[in-house]
């Protein structure tokens, strides 16, 4: 007997995508900025119901930030945000705090069955003795698509930035003094499922909470980042999957590869993807290539990234970025191009001397040059014009900086205003 397709919504015969299906049904839910839909019972984020709970300004000094990044630990500052969530009641009252562990019942959701997501932005102390973060939007639009795909609670993104923006506030003055300009600090908010449930569901509650803390100067490494291609046996991210959220999951299984690669003296692994061998990423981060098409498609110098169409890299905020301001000031200079583009293609064009330079961008590296590519044997190496990187990932790295630190007064640079 053959088996009978299934009528779907009436259509027999229909196959249906349940993942769009499912997204379309969320975001449905979600009209006027509104998370809850079909139960406006529920209460919504609110970070104008925060409050403030102080921790003692004198019980912990602030470290150089050499000393900050020397441990095993991460050195946070004084609070913390964070705010609970259920099914039946919605997002309880937001609350700053003086910064403390968490605790969850063994049996909780997240522990089990990767129910978290989260997000990397910076905190900024300008050369203008001002407060920055650099387009926070972005990072509370992407973080409401990580929590819809994951199953966690929604939110208005708009909410999410105020609690990011009140948490500098308070932290910024001390941890983040003015004597300190050119100075930054990293900002981690994260929701993760805590229902105390064994079973592969929904978690029915979830916490959101947010962290203020020192990062080490990824940016600048010495000779180039250097990347090997991954293994032919693994992949960090799939079409279909999810790749294109900011989720745990994305990352634990590319450790033991990197590992691995660090072993051999590589910065990171450059990520190819499909028979055909597709550069995806640069360890987390985007990647970037500069060179000069062919003499048959136009000779033009280009810079190429992978794309987002397919969902399988993430929609870096530094990406976005890069490919924004090269557009805007190498119009006419360098064309920017986004497409899939295969590891053969940069060997030939490396055959040919066609490689101008190269780097990764995001927020923990923000612009790294890369001055050499190992696949399979073969090493690429990449001409840095200037010594330490190349002619355009130096100027592409200082027109963001300038926006970041306040050389430039620009829309994305989002000052904090109000300084505890």
């Amino acid at each position: 007997m053959v088996p009978q397709t299934p009528q779907l919504n009436g259509h027999a015969g229909e196959q249906e995508d349940l993942f769009a299906s499912a997204m379309e049904h969320k975001i449905a839910d979600l009209p006027n900025g509104k998370t809850n839909g079909a139960h406006p019972e529920l209460a919504e984020l609110d970070a104008s119901k925060l409050t403030i709970t102080l921790a003692d300004p004198a019980a912990r000094a602030v470290p150089d930030e050499i000393t900050a990044n020397a441990g095993n630990e991460t050195i946070c500052t004084d609070h913390m945000i964070s705010c609970t969530w259920s099914h039946t009641s919605g997002w309880a009252t937001p609350e700053l705090k003086p910064l403390g562990p968490i605790s969850l019942h063994p049996t909780a959701s997240v522990l089990h069955y990767a129910t978290e997501c989260f997000e990397g932005l910076k905190a900024f102390r300008g050369f203008d003795g001002k407060l920055r973060l650099f387009r926070p939007n972005l990072n509370a639009n992407r973080m409401l698509m990580s929590t819809l795909r994951i199953s966690l609670p929604g939110f208005n993104p708009t909410e999410l930035e105020k609690l990011i923006a009140a948490l500098v506030r308070i932290d910024g003055p001390k941890w983040l003094p003015a004597s300190r300009p050119g100075s930054f600090l990293y900002l981690r908010p994260a929701i993760i499922g805590t229902q105390a449930q064994l079973g592969v569901q929904a978690p029915k509650e979830a916490l959101l909470f947010i962290t203020l803390s020192f990062m080490p100067r990824l940016d600048a490494a010495v000779g180039g980042m250097k990347l090997h291609t991954n293994p032919e046996d693994m992949v960090r991210a799939w079409v279909g999957g999810f790749g294109y959220a900011k989720v745990g999951a994305n990352y634990g299984p590319s450790l033991l590869a990197t590992a691995e690669a660090k072993e051999r003296g590589f910065g990171q692994i450059l990520w190819l993807y499909g028979p055909e061998g597709y550069c995806t990423e640069a360890g987390a981060s985007n990647f970037f290539l500069v060179w000069r098409a062919k003499e048959s498609e136009g000779g033009k110098l280009q810079i190429i990234t992978a794309p987002l169409d397919d969902k399988l890299i993430l929609d870096g905020v530094t990406r976005r970025s890069v490919v924004a301001l090269a557009k805007e000031r190498l119009a006419g200079e360098v064309e920017v191009v986004e497409r899939k583009y295969t590891i053969d293609e940069v060997l030939e064009a490396n055959n040919e001397g066609r490689i101008v330079e190269a780097f990764a961008a995001g927020t923990a590296y923000f612009v790294t040059p890369v001055s050499l590519i190992h696949h399979r044997g073969q090493d690429v190496v990449i001409p840095m014009a200037n010594g330490d990187a190349g002619v355009y990932t130096n100027k592409l790295k200082g027109w963001m900086k300038d926006i970041m630190y306040g050389n430039e007064q620009h829309p994305w640079g989002v000052v904090i205003d109000g300084e505890a």
